[in-house]
C-alpha cells in the first residue's frame, strides 16, 4: 500500500475513534508481561490525538486552491503542493522575525521578501492578499515558478527539470544546502507523497507519490558525518560561534522556532554572513538533527541579556549575563504561528534534550529548558503558543529515565500545553489572551473584574481519590484584582481563596490543601471581585 494510502488509512481509523469520544475502562486486567513485540508503541487514543493536533493546521479544503493556481500558470500541481508540504506543512503561516536579516515567511508557499511583492505583482494582487490569502498566496508563488522556468527554458513536462526553479524560489544560496533541499526534501515530498486532513476529517491536500528525481547536483557526502556531542546528529558545522567565558556552567535550553524550513534554517545559520547559529536544528519529521556548533562553545542563538523576572525568578545570579553565554540553542523546521508541531519532531527534541540536559547537568523543568519568546520577549515569540510544553517536558523526564510522571499536574490556561487526558481549561470567550512577561507556558487569559462569575474553570484528572494541593500562577501588577477568587471544588464542597494578584507575580502560591474524589475535578477564577481591576487566569499545579 502506496505511504499516502496507509496514512489516510490510519487517519480515517484515528478520526472515527475521536469521534466516538472517551473509551470506557477495561474491567478486566490486561495480561501480565506481554511480549514486547505486541505492545503498542502509542495506544490508538495517542494516534487520535495527534492526528486532530495535525489537523489543526489544515481547517479548510485546499486542493482545489493548488489546482486553480497550478493550471493558470502552468505549473505542476504536484510540485506546488510539495513545495508547500517541506515549508509549511499545508499551513497558511505568518512567520515572524528570528534571524536578522533573513526577512518573515508567509503563507503556504513561505514567500519571503522581495517575493511576496514580485509574486503579488505576477498574479495582479496585492501583497497584502499574498500575505494574508491562501489562494493569492499560491498563485503568487505559481507565478514565480512559471517565470524562472520561462527564463531557463525548462521542458514544464519534465517534472525532474523543475528544480532549478525550485531552487530560485527559495533564499538557499549554498550550493550544498540547495541540493540537501532538492533532493532530501522537496523530491522526496515528490515521491513519497503527502496529505493533511481538515479537523472534520476531510482530505486538506492530497499529493500522491510518483517516480521521479530532480535534475540537480547530488548533496556532498561528508554532510553524513555524525554530531561530536550528540551522535544521531549529522555535523554541519557554522562559523558563528566564539568560545564560552572561562568557567561558565552550562544551565539551560533554549527552544527555538526557525521561521521556516529545515534545510534553509540551518543553511542560513551555516552561512557567515548570517551572523547567527544555534547549537542543533530539529526537522519536521524529526528524522533528521543537524549539529552545527558545538555545546562547549557559544552559538550565537538569543540576543538579550538575561532578566530572571521573565523565568520565575529563578538563576537571578545570572542577571545581566547574555544567554548565549550559558545555554544551548535547539532550533526547529516551523513557525511560531503554527497551530500544532508535528509528534515525530517533539519526540525527536526530546530525545535530544535529554541528551544535552545530561551532559551539561541541566535541570530538567521549565525554567532550564525555555523558550526563547520568554527571554527575548519584545521582539521573539517563538517557538508560539502552540508548542506542547508540559508532554515536551514529560517525555525529556521519561527519555532520562527520571520519570515522566511525578503525579504533579499542571492544567495550562492554553489546551496546547495540557495533557487531555487529566487537564483541560474552558474559557469563556469574554476573557482575552494576554502574554505579559513572566507567565507560565504560553500565556495567559484575563478578564475585568464584574458582578458576574463567569469563570476560567481549571479540570483536572485523579484516577483515584486523593488528597491534593493546589497552587496558582499568574503575572502580578498594579491592575490586577487584590482580591481575585478561586473556587476549589473538593470532597466537602466548595471553598474560596481570595489572592491579591498585584504581588507575588511569576510564582506558584499555594491556594490550600483538599481532599479530591476520582474522576475530573474543578478549580474555578471568577470574575466577581471589587470593579476596577483584571483577574489573571494563567496555570494552577496539583500536586
Amino acid at each position: 500500500m502506496h505511504v499516502l494510502s496507509k496514512s489516510f488509512a490510519a487517519t480515517a481509523a484515528a478520526l472515527v475513534l475521536s469521534a466516538c469520544g472517551p473509551q470506557p475502562q477495561q474491567e478486566t486486567p490486561p495480561p501480565e508481561a506481554p511480549p514486547a513485540a505486541e505492545v503498542p508503541t502509542q495506544s490508538a487514543e495517542d494516534v487520535a490525538a495527534e492526528v486532530g493536533e495535525a489537523a489543526r493546521r489544515t481547517p479548510a479544503e485546499l486542493d482545489p486552491l493548488f489546482v486553480q493556481a497550478a493550471r493558470e500558470f502552468d505549473v505542476p500541481v504536484s510540485l506546488l503542493k510539495a513545495i508547500s508540504f517541506v515549508e509549511t506543512r499545508f499551513e497558511h503561516v505568518k512567520g515572524e522575525e528570528e534571524f536578522e536579516g533573513r526577512p518573515s515567511a508567509f503563507g503556504l508557499m513561505a514567500l519571503r521578501g522581495d517575493k511576496v511583492a514580485e509574486g503579488a505583482a505576477l498574479a495582479g494582487v496585492s501583497a497584502a492578499a499574498v500575505r494574508d490569502e491562501p489562494l493569492a498566496n499560491l498563485r503568487a508563488g505559481a507565478a514565480l515558478l512559471s517565470k524562472y522556468a520561462a527564463e531557463e527554458g525548462i521542458d514544464r513536462k519534465d517534472l525532474g527539470a523543475w528544480a532549478t526553479s525550485v531552487v530560485k524560489l527559495s533564499d538557499i544560496s549554498d550550493l550544498d544546502v540547495q541540493a540537501n533541499y532538492i533532493h532530501n526534501e522537496v523530491y522526496a515530498a515528490l515521491r513519497e507523497g503527502a496529505g493533511a486532513f481538515t479537523p472534520h476529517g476531510k482530505v486538506a491536500v492530497s499529493l500522491e507519490g510518483s517516480r521521479v528525481e530532480a535534475k540537480f547536483a547530488q548533496p556532498m557526502m561528508q554532510a553524513l558525518a555524525a554530531g561530536p556531542d550528540y551522535a544521531a546528529a549529522i555535523w554541519r558545522p557554522s562559523p558563528n560561534y566564539n568560545a564560552r567565558p572561562s568557567g561558565t556552567n552550562v544551565s539551560m535550553i533554549v527552544i527555538h522556532t526557525c521561521e521556516g524550513g529545515y534545510s534553509g534554517c540551518w543553511g542560513w545559520l551555516t552561512n557567515s554572513a548570517a551572523g547567527v547559529s544555534a547549537h542543533y536544528v530539529v526537522n519536521e519529521s524529526g528524522s533528521e538533527v543537524s549539529q552545527l556548533v558545538r555545546e562547549s562553545d557559544r552559538a550565537w542563538h538569543v540576543g538579550a541579556t538575561y532578566s530572571c523576572s521573565l523565568n520565575g525568578n529563578v538563576e537571578c545570579g545570572l542577571n545581566g549575563t547574555s544567554v548565549n553565554h550559558f545555554s544551548v540553542g535547539i532550533e526547529h523546521g516551523g513557525y511560531a504561528s503554527q497551530a500544532s508541531f508535528p509528534a515525530g519532531q517533539i519526540d525527536a527534541s526530546a530525545k535530544l534534550s535529554c541528551d544535552i540536559s545530561k551532559g551539561q547537568g541541566i535541570t530538567r523543568d521549565s525554567y532550564h529548558i525555555v523558550a526563547h519568546g520568554r527571554l527575548q520577549p519584545a521582539s521573539r515569540t517563538d517557538p508560539g503558543p502552540n508548542w506542547p510544553w508540559s508532554s515536551y517536558i514529560s517525555k525529556i523526564k521519561s527519555y532520562c529515565g527520571d520519570g515522566g510522571s511525578t503525579g504533579t499536574i499542571v492544567v495550562d490556561s492554553h489546551n496546547a500545553n495540557n495533557d487531555s487526558a487529566k487537564a483541560r481549561t474552558d474559557v469563556p470567550a469574554s476573557w482575552a489572551s494576554g502574554t505579559s512577561a513572566g507567565y507560565y507556558g504560553s500565556g495567559y487569559y484575563y478578564a475585568s473584574t464584574q458582578p458576574i462569575s463567569e469563570p476560567v474553570v481549571f479540570n483536572f484528572y485523579l484516577a483515584a481519590a486523593g488528597t491534593k494541593t493546589i497552587d496558582a500562577w499568574w503575572v502580578s501588577g498594579t491592575n490586577r484584582s487584590p482580591g481575585a477568587p478561586f473556587i476549589i471544588t473538593h470532597s466537602g464542597g466548595n471553598s474560596t481563596v481570595t489572592v491579591n494578584q498585584q504581588a507575588n507575580g511569576s510564582a506558584w502560591n499555594t491556594l490550600g490543601t483538599y481532599s479530591f474524589p476520582a474522576g475530573w475535578n474543578k478549580v474555578q477564577l471568577s470574575r466577581w471581585a471589587t470593579e476596577g481591576y483584571v483577574v489573571m487566569a494563567d496555570a494552577i499545579r496539583v500536586r
